[in-house]
């Protein structure tokens, strides 16, 4: 039977503390176990890091995925070699290339789907800003191009980059929804046409929530329609430290991005557990959810 796990972002967790003092990392890790996530997603970027954070993970029974940031075919090898030796779900790729003809980004994809088929790992590609899926027409044609191709969907850098605004136009639906079909993961952040990062719990963005629900719950019941008996579906609760967390005019936080993290990954889980009513259907996730506002 399909699994869905929810994990939450060590880089999330970046100055959390009390007192002015940021904790410790086997401080932020117990929080994580004794809230009840699944996992975490490291930096597979530092060796020893990596092996602290895994074996922790290990002992206590977690999972845990890879973020790597490669900028050329060769710069993954390293990330696929730490990962040989302290596994990983999967590695979520933020390629840290920006070409601007698909002639360009082919042969990096190409090289980087070779590396990791190669290896036996599972790869996703994260859409993100500054990245080589920051420009969505420019995926959209990898996603032709590739039928390997597989994505992370963090959608609120197309929110965002896109100034997508409410009520969502139906291209822009479409253009989402293309997306939505393709990933095998998810990365939790809300966004608006304007901020990468709003507050989940203030009522004044309950719209953008909503709408953020509304894209999750149509990916998680594509994916549950064409995934294997036994296929993993990893959610990634991701509320970033500043400057993606807006702060006042003395540099507090507006928010408790850790409170936020919990209630994400309870409505992440809400979500899933919808989709396992029997009286749920996949068809009804090829119409405009009736609850949200049309263009």
């Amino acid at each position: 039977m399909s699994r869905f796990l929810v994990f939450q972002s060590l880089w999330s967790m970046v100055g959390l503390g009390s007192a002015g003092t940021e904790f410790p990392l086997e401080k932020k890790l117990k929080m994580i176990l004794d809230a009840g996530f699944d996992g975490a997603g490291i930096q597979f970027i530092d060796r020893a890091y990596v092996a602290d954070v895994t074996a922790f993970l290990r002992e206590n029974g977690k999972l845990w995925q890879a973020q790597a940031y490669p900028a050329t075919i060769g710069s993954l090898e390293p990330v696929l070699e730490m990962v040989r030796d302290f596994g990983a779900d999967h590695i979520n790729v933020q390629a840290d290339v920006r070409p601007l003809r698909l002639a360009d980004a082919v042969p990096l994809v190409d090289g980087w789907l070779r590396l990791a088929d190669e290896a036996g790992v599972r790869l996703h590609f994260e859409t993100h800003r500054n990245r080589l899926t920051g420009d969505l027409p420019l995926t959209l044609q990898l996603l032709e191009e590739f039928p390997t191709f597989k994505l992370t969907g963090d959608l609120s850098h197309y929110v965002v980059g896109r100034e997508i605004n409410q009520p969502v136009t139906e291209e822009n639906e479409h253009l989402m929804r293309r997306i939505l079909d393709r990933c095998e993961g998810f990365h939790g952040r809300i966004a608006s046409a304007e901020q990468i990062q709003i507050q989940l719990n203030f009522p004044a963005h309950e719209a953008w929530t909503d709408q953020f629900l509304a894209w999750w719950e149509y990916g998680f019941a594509k994916w549950r329609a064409r995934a294997p008996h036994d296929g993993v579906l990893t959610f990634l609760c991701e509320f970033g430290p500043p400057p993606y967390a807006m702060t006042d005019a003395q540099g507090c936080e507006m928010s408790d991005r850790w409170a936020e993290a919990l209630k994400m990954k309870n409505m992440a889980q809400r979500l899933w557990a919808r989709l396992e009513s029997p009286m749920r259907t996949t068809a009804e996730f090829d119409k405009p959810p009736a609850w949200r506002p049309r263009g």
